[in-house]
Parts: C-alpha cells; sequence; structure tokens
C-alpha cells in the first residue's frame, strides 16, 4: 500500500510541474511570446515592462538620396554674431526642396504638403522646418550649436556625410557652447507637437548622429516609449506602431555597449507628444 501511495504522489507532482508550475506548460494567452528574431529593434533587458510590448519599432524604407547634399555658406566655425536676427544662406544639390518625396504617399506618417525641407536644431531644441535655403532666426546672447540637415517630405532626415552642417558660434558677448563636436553626439528630431491621429497611423521616430556608429556589440541608442525600453543598434528611421490617442513621452539616450550614457550635452533627450483625434467632416 505504502508503493501505491508513493507511485501516486509521484504522478500527481509530476502533473502539477507539467500544468501548473512549469514554463513550458504557461498556456496565458496574454502573455508576449515576441522573440528577439521578430523585435525590431531587440528589447533591454528581456523580460520588458508590460507597456513596451504594446508599440513596435519598425525600420522604414525610404529614398536614399546618396548624392544630397547641404553646405552654409557665411557662417565660419566658432563664428561671433549679432544679438537680434541673423541670415544664414544655404546651398542644396542634388535635392529639391518644396517637392514631395516620392514615396510619401502610402506612407501612414505624418506629411507636410510643402514638401522637402530643411531641419533647424539649435542647442537641441525642437527643430524649425525650411522650405527655402535662407533661414532667419533672431537670437539672444549666448552660445550655440546649430545643426541642420536635408528632411524628406514625412520629416525623416537624409543621412549621408553632406547632407548636414554643424557649427557652433556665439551670439554677443556670451561664452561658447560646451559641446566637443569630435566627439559621440545624439540629436532629437521626431516625433515633435502634436498629431491628428487615426487609427493605423504610425509615428516616425528619427534622430541625428554625429561621431559614432551603431551595432549589436557597440554603442546604440535606447529608446524609451511610455516606460518601455528598446535598444537600437541601426542608425536609420523607425515607425511606431500601435499607439493610440494621448500623449506619448520619449526619450532617447545615446549609451556605450555596458548601457552607460555617453557623456555629451545632448546625449539624453525627452520629449512629449500628443496624439489627438481630428476634428469630424461637417
Amino acid at each position: 500500500m505504502k508503493k501505491l501511495l508513493l507511485n501516486i504522489a509521484t504522478v500527481a507532482c509530476l502533473f502539477t510541474l507539467t500544468y501548473c508550475g512549469g514554463k513550458e506548460g504557461n498556456t496565458d494567452n496574454n502573455t508576449d511570446t515576441t522573440t528577439a528574431k521578430d523585435s525590431v529593434p531587440k528589447t533591454l533587458d528581456d523580460p520588458v515592462t508590460v507597456s513596451a510590448k504594446r508599440y513596435k519599432l519598425v525600420p522604414v524604407s525610404s529614398p536614399a538620396f546618396a548624392d544630397a547634399s547641404l553646405t552654409l555658406k557665411d557662417v565660419a566655425d566658432d563664428a561671433k554674431l549679432k544679438e537680434g536676427e541673423n541670415v544664414f544662406n544655404f546651398e542644396v544639390q542634388n535635392y529639391k526642396l518644396g517637392e514631395q518625396t516620392p514615396d510619401a504617399e502610402g506612407k501612414s506618417l505624418a506629411n507636410s504638403g510643402k514638401g522637402q525641407h530643411i531641419h533647424w536644431i539649435l542647442n537641441n531644441d525642437p527643430y524649425s522646418a525650411h522650405y527655402e535655403p535662407t533661414v532667419k532666426k533672431d537670437l539672444e546672447k549666448g552660445g550655440y550649436v546649430a545643426l541642420a540637415f536635408l528632411s524628406r517630405s514625412y520629416h525623416e532626415s537624409v543621412k549621408n556625410k553632406k547632407s548636414y552642417v554643424v557649427k557652433k558660434f556665439t551670439v554677443g558677448d556670451a561664452e561658447p557652447h560646451s559641446i566637443d563636436l569630435t566627439k559621440p553626439q545624439l540629436f532629437y528630431s521626431r516625433p515633435k507637437g502634436t498629431y491628428k491621429w487615426a487609427k493605423g497611423d504610425k509615428l516616425l521616430l528619427d534622430f541625428f548622429l554625429l561621431n559614432t556608429e551603431l551595432s549589436p556589440d557597440g554603442n546604440k541608442v535606447r529608446a524609451t516609449i511610455n516606460g518601455g525600453e528598446y535598444l537600437i543598434d541601426k542608425w536609420q528611421p523607425y515607425a511606431i506602431e500601435g499607439l493610440e490617442i494621448g500623449t506619448v513621452t520619449i526619450k532617447l539616450e545615446l549609451i556605450d555597449k555596458a548601457g552607460n550614457v555617453i557623456e555629451g550635452p545632448f546625449n539624453t533627450v525627452e520629449r512629449v507628444v500628443t496624439l489627438e483625434t481630428p476634428k469630424p467632416t461637417l
């Protein structure tokens, strides 16, 4: 009898491990089954927070414009400019400002009806868009770093060695900006502001890098979207899918292979954007 009871207990124990407590017996339909292969980019330190699993980051493919170039004609490095209005004259080659990017339609991304343009970023503040090669800016006294790059009509940056200009300058009697433009730097571009949102829309995540490359075994960008973390190991734009009406908090950090933020004034940046329902057509 003791032997029979022992065998019954053994079977019951095996049943419990298989269907109640063992990992292989987990049949919860709410459990995320996304694998590293399916997740782009890979999440940081699996398992991640539940909020991260609500969204997907999907690489965006776009015309390369590999020969496009942007130059600033009249501002030298470390220039001293006057307070008030300053004029910045750019020269654009192999790229047409004001023209729609050929694949804009059907991308489900916010698109400018005014066409391709220049993104102007001053001290990593939100950019301004310029559809002509002349940019006028009213500047207060201070030290500045300006990044300008060519943008597709749907606000995605053109990423090549000639598609951007970066300059340090001072306005009035001021100390230069502390940034070291020979070291790795991260600049935030998109998303920005308020979006009229409909089901199926996608939000463009885009940034600009200087003096660094991203790789699985090297530097990366850590993107935190409403509390969920993603690691980006390839410099390219991404579409955030699965967002709903409300606010979206996005934090970008340029990190080394150990996960430490690389020193730099802009290498950690956080922005909040708003997704709102479009007004109904009457």
